[in-house]
């Protein structure tokens, strides 16, 4: 049964991943990490991300400007941009050695330690992919927190709320952990695929074969 339940876990590991990867691009271009609701006019909405901020309007749709200098950025925006491209990075880098270390791929079914640690270090890169993302999406939600309840800021000044990048980029990060640990599991497992028991196997018979043939008179 083990022998069953490994190639799925591999399957759903490499799933999770590409779910999260995914996503994880997403939330690095989204223009929705903090959202300002003005009271005087609750028909425009404004919208900040890591690359240009917006107004959706009701009539006009939505107008988008880039920033001009990334040094003018706030901190977390800086650093939130690295961290998501290395996230990015990383979790492309996990799928392509995961997906060659699975059972299932016909390549190096022969080289089942060099298969082993592909998934191994895949399965590292997908939980430092994780942790890229959580780290600065959880950044920016607590300085827009922090930014909300600052008492020296006047009551009438609108204040910044989460973006829906937010949540995306924590879901981004719970499949990419999630993938990397399924992933990590199958590694540490001792199963032998049953492709290499019958490469094991034929390669005897091959043996005894030639034994019997040198042993003939």
């Amino acid at each position: 049964m083990a022998l069953v339940y490994r190639p799925m876990m591999q399957l759903s590991g490499i799933l999770f991943s590409l779910l999260g990867w995914i996503l994880s691009c997403l939330t690095t271009y989204l223009p929705q990490w903090k959202n300002l609701n003005l009271e005087l006019n609750e028909l425009e909405i404004w919208t900040m991300g890591l690359w240009q901020a917006c107004v959706v309007q009701e009539e006009g749709g939505m107008q988008c400007k880039d920033f001009d200098s990334f040094l003018a950025l706030p901190p977390e925006l800086r650093i939130s941009r690295v961290l998501m491209f290395f996230s990015n990075g990383s979790g492309l880098l996990g799928l392509l050695l995961s997906g060659f270390g699975l059972d299932c791929l016909k390549i190096g079914e022969r080289q089942q330690e060099q298969k082993r640690r592909l998934l191994l270090f895949g399965g590292m890169l997908f939980w430092i992919s994780g942790i890229t993302v959580i780290v600065p999406v959880s950044w920016v939600a607590h300085s827009t927190v922090q930014e909300f309840w600052d008492e020296n800021i006047p009551d009438i000044v609108p204040r910044w709320d989460f973006g829906e990048a937010l949540f995306v980029g924590w879901l981004a990060g719970f499949c990419l952990i999630l993938g990397g640990s399924l992933i990590s599991c199958t590694s540490c497992s001792t199963d032998v695929h049953p492709s290499s028991i019958r490469y094991v196997v034929a390669e005897q018979q091959d043996q005894c074969q030639h034994l019997e043939t040198e042993t003939r008179p």
